[in-house]
């Protein structure tokens, strides 16, 4: 939700304050500040709850694509088909969960698995991220997060800012 160029993110069932700071990655303490109306014991489905730091999505020309059964991640910039990676997604017990998410931020070299490069999605413990296992892309083996080659989400890392719209859907 957009109002003016602040970000909202709309309440869904079962979230709390606290775990919508974790999707954001964004201390609890300052998500409260910045929403001083609201009651962190009584939030309900539906309700906007500012995201600080955030540009709107809409004020961003790229989005990605994520389709799960094709393991391919598509670029767009605006409206266009600008690219489409290789990648690997989460394997049955731990599926890549499809849902509408933001990058909400960033680490180079994150270390283990997660090769070259890190954005977080704006849902806690999922992001996309590059790989110590390249054989590993085109199949369903991560627990959940979006795999890609190196040079690949070093690429998409240059391209797309903080803010960019993920869409993950289960096909095409």
């Amino acid at each position: 939700m957009r109002r003016g160029v602040q970000v909202y993110h709309i309440v869904k069932s079962g979230e709390t304050l606290y775990s919508i700071s974790l999707d954001y990655r964004i201390p609890y303490d300052m998500l409260l500040s910045a929403n001083p109306t609201v009651n962190p014991d009584t939030i309900v489905v539906g309700q906007p709850i500012y995201i600080p730091g955030l540009p709107p999505k809409e004020s961003i020309p790229y989005s990605i694509y994520v389709y799960l059964k094709e393991k391919r991640l598509l670029l767009i910039h605006d409206g266009k088909l600008m690219k489409t990676y290789p990648i690997a997604v989460g394997k049955m017990l731990s599926s890549t969960p499809p849902g509408n998410y933001v990058i909400v931020n960033r680490q180079p070299d994150p270390g283990g698995p997660f090769g070259e490069m890190w954005l977080s999605l704006s849902k806690y413990h999922y992001g996309i991220h590059g790989t110590n296992n390249p054989s590993s892309i085109g199949k369903a083996v991560s627990m959940g997060c979006i795999r890609m080659y190196n040079k690949d989400v070093l690429e998409l890392s240059s391209l797309v800012p903080n803010g960019t719209g993920v869409y993950i859907l289960p096909h095409k």
